[in-house]
């Protein structure tokens, strides 16, 4: 369950459905008011950090540094069951992703974005779902992000003026180092168009959590296949990070503005037809820990 500091005023608030999941840069947001951490206790262990909840463009939302502040945690060792459980509990419906990502085309040059719509798996040995235990699930994931949440953002880049570009197909390593050359080649054989080392397991964990996800892919560098970027450097990465955090501000201000509460989309039953168990075999001890995530079909 949570744990929240106390807080004055009304005693009751528009309810958390918007969750946000990004570097620690987005801390001091511009516009983010009355801000107070929160401690999630979830099934499935801690997540990242203390959720930072506030108000921003008169929306309740829900801010979680998938590194932990400071950037503690590395892209395996982070617990993204936790991280996406906790927002669930919290009541958010809707996550918005900011990931730094390379670029794997000419012409998705360093400071641009790009709304991805497809996934490409190649981590390795990373817990990727909720179930188990006695309980087997099979959610529909041939469109990995939300396709309205994904038009939602390109739409507010668009308004923020940041160049974006609206689809294209992430392919996700399992790090946390970055890749080899040949590697890299293969990857732009294959028509692949940015890389980045977490996103696929949060759209995974999102989709069987009946949320909706869509990712800001932030492009901080080409990746080592160009021939003047022949090593991706950390402190490239981070100089394009800083210089693109404005610009991600204003677009995540730009959404949580427009995005309403009907979502319209089938995220929301994304379990109605997946559990395919029979439900007086599942152990209780699992429908415990399914609660918060599938409760009402248990």
């Amino acid at each position: 369950m949570a744990k929240t500091t106390k807080s004055k005023g009304k005693s009751k608030q528009e309810p958390i459905k918007i969750g946000i999941i990004g570097g620690s840069g987005l801390y001091q947001m511009a516009g983010l008011t009355g801000a107070r951490e929160v401690r999630v206790k979830t099934p499935f262990g801690d997540p990242s950090d203390a959720i930072v909840v506030g108000t921003l463009e008169g929306r309740r939302i829900a801010f979680l540094s998938r590194h932990g502040r400071g950037h503690r945690v590395s892209p395996s060792e982070i617990n993204y069951r936790a991280n996406i459980c906790a927002l669930k509990m919290l009541g958010v419906e809707q996550i918005i992703s900011v990931s730094a990502v390379g670029s794997l085309r000419e012409d998705l040059p360093p400071l641009d974005f790009l709304i991805p719509d497809q996934f490409f798996d190649r981590t390795r040995g990373r817990i990727s779902t909720f179930f188990g235990g006695g309980i087997v699930a099979h959610v529909g994931f041939d469109k990995p992000t939300c396709p309205r949440l994904a038009a939602q953002l390109a739409d507010a880049c668009g308004r923020a003026g940041v160049k974006v570009h609206r689809s294209g197909t992430y392919v996700c390593i399992e790090g946390p180092q970055f890749s080899t050359i040949a590697e890299s080649h293969t990857y732009r054989q294959l028509r692949f168009d940015v890389i980045g080392m977490t996103g696929i397991t949060e759209a995974k964990l999102a989709r069987e959590a009946e949320l909706c996800y869509a990712t800001f892919a932030l492009i901080t560098d080409y990746d080592c296949w160009h021939p003047q970027h022949d090593a991706v450097t950390l402190n490239e990465i981070l100089a394009n990070m800083g210089r693109n955090t404005d610009n991600v501000q204003r677009a995540i201000r730009e959404a949580v503005r427009a995005l309403g509460d009907e979502r319209g989309c089938k995220c929301g039953s994304a379990l109605a037809h997946a559990i395919v168990t029979d439900r007086k075999l599942i152990p209780a001890a699992t429908k415990k820990r399914l609660a918060p995530i599938a409760g009402k079909y248990l």
